[in-house]
């Protein structure tokens, strides 16, 4: 019996054995397959670029056992959106997001810090672009600055100078219908402050003081600042009374350049589409010198690939984001989309392509400014605008108008932004 007994115990404890080894055999299939599941990173883009991400994935893909999901929208509703989606845990792994947003969703806790890769090549512009208070918060995809568009059926060459344009606005073949005594063969949209900003650069001014980054100095009716909306003014006398009109001027501009009676406007990259398809014999280069000999420093623009913080795989976003800012693949994203890579390397591939938008933008960018990304930059837009409205409408003098619009800066800053 006892014999019996034990015999029974020893088999008890064999099945016991069994199942439990059949139990840790089934958890480890089980752990295996899960962890053999692909691992999923969402990208939200303009739809504009979908083709581009779709042909350059795979690689990616293969590489880090992951699959990556490509949702298309307006990039801009996306950034809108981005406080309600990272507390909700909807928020993308990447996005891209313009400059001038980076610096402002990163200090609002928006974005992750991302670490610049070296196969990003960026440079000093760039870098700072997507910097605020010493921390990274994009990595530099593109890059856009205006440009100098002139018509080769009416000048035979780029102008240089802001003198030879002064030369062109005293042929009588540019004079403006219905407004005695005013010419179009120069245009710039100056009451627009992102396209005066260039002007008033280059004679000294500057929107905040070290570099972009304090806003307690303002440099909008510095000495130089002065000087280049008294010589804004100069044009203002010459052009129709139409490009005072902030909400219009832009659309006149381009009116007249594609009906042919502008010689030369200054414009973004994003307008060339629709000069060729106006068919305008258009060709482009960097912005005319100013008077005092001086690059006419634009504001240098463009977009980032940004991480939010919601991202639920923030170190897969980041390998994502070196790879899609390697040379290789700003190379195929210029291929792709023509907008100029911010990648260094890449820039020299574009310029090598002839294109005469392309090597204007890289060229300009060269003495462009980093646009100031903090969040104080939300107040300066339309008091800018308005200071040289109010110049070239005579309501102010240069002096005047730029000191007011300092002060109406000043004031909303410290509205907004007081502790």
């Amino acid at each position: 019996m006892k014999h019996t007994l034990l015999k029974s115990v020893a088999l008890l404890a064999a099945s016991t054995a069994v199942l439990a080894a059949c139990s840790n055999s089934d958890s480890s299939t089980s752990s295996s397959s899960a962890a053999s599941e692909s691992k999923e990173l969402t990208i939200y883009i303009d739809k504009g670029y979908e083709t581009y991400i779709n042909d350059v994935k795979a690689a990616f893909e293969k590489e880090n056992d992951v699959t990556v999901k490509v949702k298309t929208g307006d990039a801009l509703t996306g950034l809108d959106n981005l406080s309600l989606d990272n507390q909700s845990g909807s928020a993308p792994d990447v996005m891209m997001a313009p400059y001038d947003r980076v610096g402002s969703l990163g200090s609002e806790g928006q974005l992750s810090e991302l670490t610049l890769a070296d196969s990003s090549k960026t440079d000093d512009t760039t870098t700072a672009l997507v910097t605020n208070d010493g921390k990274v918060y994009g990595s530099p995809a593109v890059i856009e600055t205006l440009v100098l568009y002139y018509n080769k059926d009416l000048v035979s060459a780029a102008p240089k100078t802001f003198a030879e344009l002064e030369e062109l606005a005293k042929d009588s073949k540019y004079a403006f219908e219905g407004e005695t005594g005013k010419t179009t063969a120069f245009l710039a949209d100056w009451t627009n402050f992102y396209y005066t900003y260039g002007l008033l650069a280059g004679y000294g001014g500057y929107v905040f003081g070290d570099n972009g980054t304090n806003p307690e100095d303002i440099g909008l009716a510095n000495d130089g600042a002065v000087k280049a909306i008294e010589y804004a003014k100069t044009w203002y006398e010459k052009w129709p009374q139409g490009l005072q009109d902030s909400t219009a001027a832009n659309n006149l501009i381009n009116t007249q350049f594609t009906e042919g009676k502008a010689a030369a406007i200054i414009e973004g990259p994003w307008k060339a589409a629709s000069y060729k398809e106006a068919g305008v014999n258009y060709g482009v280069a960097t912005i005319p010198t100013l008077p005092n000999g001086e690059n006419y420093a634009t504001f240098g623009g463009g977009k980032a690939w940004v991480v939010p913080t919601g991202s639920k795989n923030q170190e897969l976003a980041q390998k994502f984001v070196d790879y899609l800012t390697s040379t290789d693949q700003q190379k195929s994203l210029y291929d792709a989309t023509n907008e100029v890579p911010a990648n260094t390397e890449a820039r020299e591939y574009a310029i090598s392509k002839n294109d005469e938008l392309t090597t204007a933008v890289i060229n300009q960018f060269a003495s462009a400014q980093p646009m100031p990304n903090i969040s104080e930059m939300g107040s300066v837009w339309t008091p800018a605008g308005n200071m040289l409205f109010e110049a070239a409408s005579g309501a102010k003098d240069a002096k005047t108008a730029a000191t007011d619009a300092v002060k109406a800066i000043t004031d909303e800053i410290a509205q907004k932004h007081s502790n």
